[in-house]
Formats: structure tokens, sequence, C-alpha cells
């Protein structure tokens, strides 16, 4: 039995969603627990022809057996959460949702004056969701938690202690993370970055999880990439370009036009260093080699394809195990067991 822990590689937008969903319908864990900083992150998810974009549901919600988890390091806005509840009452995803009481709660206030602060609005490139002004509440220690909220009474519990006695317990814990490592307060493109640490230690943190009973760190990379908002991006495409090769992408959260780049290796290996990655998740591949695009089997990506993982591979020192070949969960190339 393992805990697994789920990292965005470079500026989020990787397709998290999507191996998220993969993993967890795969690998059926007890506990999908989700890390990082808030709705200002969605992960898409495409599953039985129906997508979903979400902002605080674990995207492993598909698992039906699975408890979900929201982790005290997570700040949440019930509004958000309720819609989701509603949107997703085919899957129970209101019955089986718990958060931790210690979760900060962003208000209407911390909205507006993140869209107000024309630093944050229009330098920065804030997504408008308060996580900024709420995350700098909690540091001041003036934040309201979920247990001061009535609404919020019934979903209430001790996630650190849940996941915990689950890995005692010999079962599946799986920390799913947003965003992504250079969006990190620490490590990322400042102060063109989100307002906390976006690698695996914080999001272990988040959820209550020590780094000696973490097993697993994934991280996911996209066979380009992309970022929303501003700051640097070394290895961008002119947007011409960009559309030229079918490259055209808009944020979840913000329906704004992603920038495009080339995959940064660089980049790719300091995020695994930092994120002690024990594994990477290629995702797009079909959109950068369309004929590779379905392709179910290793033996049958083209050449190129292969030299490319293979690139990867050799610049970070971490295995690839798992290849996107495209939106359904079944157009995956599964490796890990070739590493057992």
């Amino acid at each position: 039995m393992t805990c697994s822990i789920l990292v965005g590689g470079a500026w989020g937008d990787e397709g998290k969603g999507k191996c998220i969903t993969y993993l967890c319908n795969n690998d059926n864990p007890d506990i999908i627990a989700r890390a990082g900083v808030g709705p200002n992150a969605g992960h898409s998810v495409e599953f039985n022809g129906e997508k979903y974009g979400l902002r605080l549901t674990p995207s492993g919600f598909v698992n039906t057996e699975s408890k979900l988890m929201i982790g005290a390091g997570v700040l949440v806005n019930k509004d958000v959460l309720f819609k989701e509840f509603e949107d997703l009452k085919k899957y129970n995803v209101k019955e089986r949702t718990l958060i931790d009481s210690r979760c900060a709660i962003i208000s209407e206030e911390h909205m507006a004056r993140d869209k107000a602060s024309k630093h944050l609005a229009e330098k920065i490139g804030s997504t408008g969701s308060g996580c900024g002004p709420a995350n700098s509440d909690r540091v001041l220690r003036t934040i309201k938690l979920a247990k001061d909220i009535p609404e919020l009474e019934e979903y209430i519990t001790d996630v650190a202690l849940a996941t915990n006695e689950a890995i005692d317990d010999g079962k599946d814990v799986f920390i799913e993370g947003s965003q992504g490592f250079a969006l990190s307060l620490y490590y990322g493109t400042y102060p063109f970055v989100t307002s906390k640490d976006t690698t695996a230690s914080t999001f272990a943190a988040d959820v209550g999880v020590g780094p000696t009973k973490v097993d697993e760190v994934i991280n996911v990379f996209k066979a380009y990439i992309t970022r929303v908002g501003e700051g640097p991006f070394p290895t961008e495409m002119p947007q011409e370009e960009a559309e030229n090769k079918g490259l055209e992408e808009y944020g979840v959260v913000t329906g704004r036009k992603r920038r495009v780049g080339y995959f940064d290796m660089e980049l790719a290996n300091e995020s695994c260093m930092i994120n002690g990655a024990t594994q990477i998740a290629l995702t797009c591949v079909d959109r950068l080699y369309p004929d590779c695009a379905r392709t179910q089997n290793y033996s049958d990506l083209s050449a190129e394809t292969k030299s490319f993982i293979n690139d990867i591979e050799t610049a970070t020192g971490v295995p690839v195990t798992i290849i996107s070949t495209g939106p359904d969960l079944k157009d995956t190339i599964d490796l890990r067991k070739e590493l057992l």
C-alpha cells in the first residue's frame, strides 16, 4: 500500500486532472485528498463523455468507492464547493467529501480585495478568486476557519488523522496538488507566482502527512508547456506558431488564452529535483505528435516520440511511467509495472 503525491511540473495546466482520474480509477485509493492553494486553480476531468472543471473537489471523484478530503492547507470557498456538490451529485460527491476543520475560508471581501488590487489583478495576473488576500489574512491570524462556518459543520473532520490512520492501516492514500512547481511562492518565477508553496513537500503538509510516509511523487509535465498570466517564459513560442501547431488552450478558471512554449528540460530537471519526483507523467503527447493519438502501447509510439521521452528521462533522471495520448482514460500508456 502506498501514499502518493501528484504535482504539476511547471506553471500548472499540465493535464493533472486526467492523470489523477486515471490513477484513482485504476488504483482505487481509500482516500483521495486535495492539497494546494484553493479555488484559484482548475482541474479538467473528462469521464464517460462528460467534461468537468473542478476548483476544489478532488479530481479522483470518479472512483465512487474513495473518500474525498480537503486538507487543512487548502483555502475553501463554500459557494464553489456547494456548486460542485450539485454538479457532481450523480457521483455522490457531497456524501463522500470531508473538510479539515482548519481550512481557511475565502469570503466575498477576499475576492473583492483580489480584484481591486492593481498589483494582483494587472501585474501578477491573479484569477480574482480571493486566494492571495485570504492567505495574507491567514498569516495575520485573522481569517475564519471551516470549523467557524455553520453550513460546513456536517463536512468537518480531522483530515490529518484520517489520512495517517489509513496509511498506518495499510490503505492507499492519493494526494493531489494544484497549480504547478514554477508557481511556487518560494521556487517559482517570483513575483509572478501564487500565494504559497506548490511543491510535494507542502502538499504533504497541506494534508498532514509527514515526509517519511510518502512513497511516490508523480511529477506531471505536458509535452509542450503553457502558462496563464504574466511572468518569465524562456521557451515561449509566438502565438501564431502555437495556433499553426494546433496548441491553443484556455484556462479552466479564467478562460484566458494560455501562452504556449516548447518543453523546458532545465525547468523539468529543477522541478523533479525539488519535488523529489520518483515518476513522471507526460500528457498531451498526441497534440505534439499527432501520429501517436490514442496509442495505448509504448511499442507503437513513433521513434521521434520515444526519443523525446528518452531525452526527458536523461535530463531529469526520473522514469516516465504514464504517457497520455488522448483525452479519454483508455488513451494512456502505463509503464509503472515495468519498474517493479
